[in-house]
């Protein structure tokens, strides 16, 4: 256990540390943090303390956090938790940094992301076909709202931005817009459900189902975030364009983009051709993320990244 008891022991005292943790999570929520935000930092908290930390004791959370079995992301996340709740209880406090550890992002194949779709129920569905057509973050997603969606253009505008990130309007299929369109329209944003945490787990039961259903444990890999990575690399191998790719992400600085191109993998040239012999078939192929290459004894050839 980290730290050794002191008068703010808060392994013997839970309930009174639960009820500053309350209160800190108020301070945060005054002073406009995201409710998503505030939820991590107060998991962070309440982790500690259970694990024997004092959180009032500087000490003891240095030991606390070097001693747990985290990823150094994670232990710079629970350090500034720490560092911002000791600070509005007016305690100065320098504690370790930790850099992380960038890994390459995973990217499933599309037939992954369609698997996945499909097996879930309607409105989880639509959501998650949101998130794969717009690159959006999940969060910026949750809160859009019906007047953002503009049927005639077929585009979907991202008016919630997160992470200081542009506002941004976004094509999105016919086929979309058709699930969106059974949705009963019964509050002000598209999908109704009562917080993103909801929504979060939601998913996380359908992906575990899915995964034993295809006997395919790469399913368990693909995140919220996931969607917008696909995105991304699917829009780079298109245009060729960091710019394109800027704009979707809705990326103030191009640096911002390039970086987060970094962690995305070279896709193989592996391509599936499809024949589309009139305008029905050549719609639907489009709908469906094809391209047009070249017409071959009239006929048009299309083809999509596997």
């Amino acid at each position: 256990m980290a730290g050794l008891p002191t008068t703010h022991n808060v392994s013997a005292n839970m309930t009174t540390i639960k009820g500053e943790i309350v209160k800190f999570l108020w301070k945060m929520k005054m002073e406009n943090y995201s409710d998503e935000t505030a939820i991590r930092y107060g998991k962070f908290l309440e982790t500690l303390a259970k694990r024997g930390t004092d959180l009032y004791n500087i000490e003891s959370i240095k030991t606390a956090i070097v001693t747990q079995q985290w990823a150094d992301g994670t232990k710079q996340n629970a350090t500034n938790a720490v560092s911002l709740f000791l600070r509005y209880n007016g305690i100065t406090a320098v504690l370790p940094t930790y850099k992380s550890q960038y890994k390459i992002a995973f990217i499933p194949t599309e037939a992954e992301l369609d698997q996945l779709i499909s097996g879930c129920k309607h409105r989880l569905a639509t959501f998650l076909q949101v998130l794969k057509e717009t690159g959006a973050r999940y969060g910026e997603i949750f809160l859009v709202e019906w007047t953002d969606l503009n049927t005639e253009n077929l585009t979907l505008a991202i008016n919630h931005p997160e992470k200081g990130s542009n506002p941004r309007a976004i094509k999105i299929s016919q086929k979309l817009l058709m699930m969106l369109s059974t949705i009963p329209h019964e509050t002000r944003n598209l999908f109704n459900y009562k917080t993103k945490e909801v929504v979060r787990k939601s998913y996380q039961r359908a992906r575990k189902r899915i995964a034993k259903n295809l006997a395919n444990p790469r399913i368990l890999q693909i995140h919220f975030h996931t969607f917008r990575h696909w995105k991304a690399t699917m829009e780079l191998h298109k245009t060729n364009n960091v710019l394109a790719v800027m704009k979707l992400l809705g990326h103030k600085c191009l640096s911002n983009t390039q970086r987060y191109m970094q962690l995305l993998p070279d896709l193989s040239d592996d391509y599936v051709a499809e024949v589309a012999h009139n305008t029905q078939e050549v719609l639907k192929l489009v709908e469906n993320g094809y391209e047009y290459v070249t017409d071959v004894n009239e006929e048009k050839i299309f083809r999509k990244r596997k």
